[in-house]
């Protein structure tokens, strides 16, 4: 595929005799939300490993702009353009806001954080990440410990350390996970924004977000993709009824309007 920003070919680890990426063939490609859906023990947490670099896959390669990145670590990933969020909130709860980013900004942007090296200037560093905090609209609370952050707050400052790299592929691993009703439309409406803004991979649990956002959906059962489509024929597919959709899930999925872009 020509317009693959990232390309997996027969990806797979294995624990044992057991396999949880299993010959694992996908592709994202450039400007997409592409959503990686699929039930509890699917794999998707161990492939988004593998695609980040915290895992080496036993087999297979990974593409990247072209690029073979199968046995690059984590940090150079991270510096060729590919960044990640948690399931679990995962930021400096003791600095503030506008530090967080200073510091990831500093971190992937700027060299090293070691005080005689080569570093941006303070005026810089903080300046593109106030600007970050804009685009996730937590600019108001720049100057706040990050652990007097709501949860949904806090999810949105770990997309804000993501982007501070100036990534290429944004991961995003279930962004959702754990808000209530108002903090996920907010999150859905950065969401929809920042797939404007750059390629984004998204392993997500809520239907109706996913079926809203996605441009194409792939759907990880037992360690293989089953299918890869449209949110129209993920949703129609028979096979991904029977493995891990379901009437429910799709009508629920179908009754959220389809007003993001």
């Amino acid at each position: 595929m020509p317009d693959a920003l990232l390309k997996l070919e027969d990806v797979q680890k294995r624990y044992g005799a057991f396999a949880v990426t299993d010959g694992v063939n996908l592709a994202v490609e450039s400007g997409e939300l592409h959503a990686l859906i699929g039930p509890n023990g699917a794999g998707k947490t161990t492939l988004v490993h593998q695609i980040t670099g915290t895992v080496a896959p036993d087999q297979g390669r990974m593409l990247f702009n072209g690029e073979d990145i199968t046995g690059l670590p984590a940090h150079q990933r991270v510096r060729r353009g590919i960044a990640r969020s948690y399931q679990v909130t995962n930021v400096y709860l003791n600095c503030s806001v506008l530090d967080n980013v200073a510091l990831a900004v500093q971190a992937t942007g700027g060299g090293s954080l070691n005080p005689w090296g080569k570093a941006l200037r303070r005026d810089d560093r903080f300046a593109r990440a106030r600007d970050v905090l804009q685009r996730v609209a937590l600019a108001p609370k720049a100057g706040e410990l990050a652990s007097r952050l709501s949860h949904g707050e806090q999810r949105r400052l770990e997309v804000a350390l993501a982007l501070a790299t100036g990534p290429r592929l944004l991961v995003l691993d279930e962004p959702l996970a754990g808000m209530g009703p108002e903090d996920s439309e907010q999150m859905v409406s950065l969401i929809a924004e920042l797939k404007h803004q750059c390629t984004v991979l998204m392993i997500e649990h809520d239907m109706a977000a996913v079926f809203r956002l996605a441009d194409r959906i792939s759907v990880l059962v037992s360690g293989r993709v089953i299918e890869t489509g449209t949110p129209e024929s993920v949703r129609a597919s028979p096979q991904v009824r029977k493995a891990y959709l379901g009437d429910e899930a799709v009508s629920a999925a179908s009754a959220r309007p389809e007003d993001v872009r």
